[in-house]
């Protein structure tokens, strides 16, 4: 998640990544041995497998340590669903201890491969309302965020043309070659993208994609590639002014005291993003301690401006610009998880079939 807001992540696993960040944003590295590899069998030494947009402030990490006698280190292993097939195979050779940024799309994948040990915290307030149906004795809910089709308001104001406001809207004509989206194959909100116009259009999703398509509709890899590639607020190279991306994005494009960009709430799909205990870890004392940790008002609050995602913790506090710019949709889309994993791969190969016709 990066100058404006998401859950953003690419590449392979890697030895180590961010343990936090610096108060000014810079990023620190986690513990090396002598050999200037990480180790887990250090003593003390808890490992977080997570997203490559992991990133809390220093001090924090460091009370952790100080408070558990913990060291914290952390091991990037791409996106939500990247993440969660790694897990899924390697659930019986774990590599790390806990795992953090698999979501309600993919939940159920390592769940059935039985990547996740049974740890069941005390949630904070409000954080019940984001458990799993199936599987909350294994993932807990940390943050939550939703999935929205975002518009580049000084575009469309720069070219006196209202701007869309629904899906339907987006297969206008009016609107043809203006959007681009990750795809729902290679990136987590790509697929809570894909779900959104499920759930809106049913069975009629491949016309809709379509439609979609026939207007133009770019589909790149990733996010990054959308926003920060195509998106007209997102670079000065951009041909592009409707983008994937997310609630909060517009809290980090504000300009004089107004964002150049909004979310169309009326598009949204809520990611739930979770932790849980690896089944077989060598410290599961060290990673129950964590996703404890994670959920304290501290963790919580910190979530925003440090990886662009709302607490689950209703004492939790966020930042002003928030309140103002970063507006959750009342009604977001929702398909059930169960339901997301008995079609997925279905879905997933039809819609490849429609995109690539």
């Amino acid at each position: 998640m990066r100058a404006v807001a998401a859950v953003l992540l690419t590449t392979s696993l890697g030895a180590c990544s961010l343990m936090g960040t610096e108060d000014d944003g810079t990023a620190t590295e986690s513990p090396a041995t002598s050999s200037g590899e990480t180790t887990s069998e250090a003593a003390g030494t808890v490992v977080l497998v997570t997203h490559e947009s992991f990133s809390l402030p220093k001090k924090l990490v460091k009370a952790f340590e100080e408070e558990t006698g913990y060291d914290l280190e952390v091991r990037a292993a791409g996106d939500a669903g990247t993440l969660a097939t790694k897990l899924s195979l390697t659930a019986d050779n774990p590599i790390g201890d806990a795992a953090f940024g698999v979501d309600n799309t993919f939940a159920s994948r390592p769940i059935e491969a039985g990547a996740f040990a049974a740890f069941e915290p005390e949630l904070p307030e409000g954080a019940e309302e984001y458990a799993l149906e199936e599987g909350a004795d294994r993932l807990t809910p940390i943050d939550n965020a939703s999935v929205c089709v975002n518009i580049d308001k000084a575009w469309f104001a720069a070219q006196g043309i209202e701007p869309p406001q629904t899906l339907e809207d987006l297969a206008d004509p009016a609107f043809k070659d203006l959007f681009v989206t990750p795809g729902a194959t290679t990136s987590s909100p790509g697929m809570a993208f894909f779900l959104a116009t499920l759930a809106a259009f049913g069975e009629s999703w491949r016309d809709y994609w379509t439609q979609l398509l026939d207007n133009g509709t770019k589909v790149v890899d990733g996010w990054e590639d959308a926003y920060y590639g195509d998106f007209t607020a997102g670079s000065d190279k951009g041909t592009r002014p409707i983008v994937v991306s997310y609630d909060s994005s517009p809290a980090f494009t504000v300009e004089g005291g107004e964002s150049t960009t909004a979310a169309l709430l009326d598009t949204c799909f809520r990611q739930v993003e979770y932790a849980g205990v690896l089944e077989g870890a060598d410290n599961p004392d060290g990673a129950e301690a964590l996703i404890e940790w994670m959920l304290t008002d501290e963790v919580q609050s910190a979530l925003p401006e440090s990886m662009y995602v709302f607490p689950v913790s209703e004492s939790a506090t966020v930042p002003e610009d928030w309140a103002k710019f970063a507006v959750q949709p009342a009604h977001p889309y929702e398909v059930a998880p169960g339901s997301i994993a008995e079609n997925r791969e279905q879905w997933l190969t039809e819609w490849t079939d429609v995109i690539t016709r």
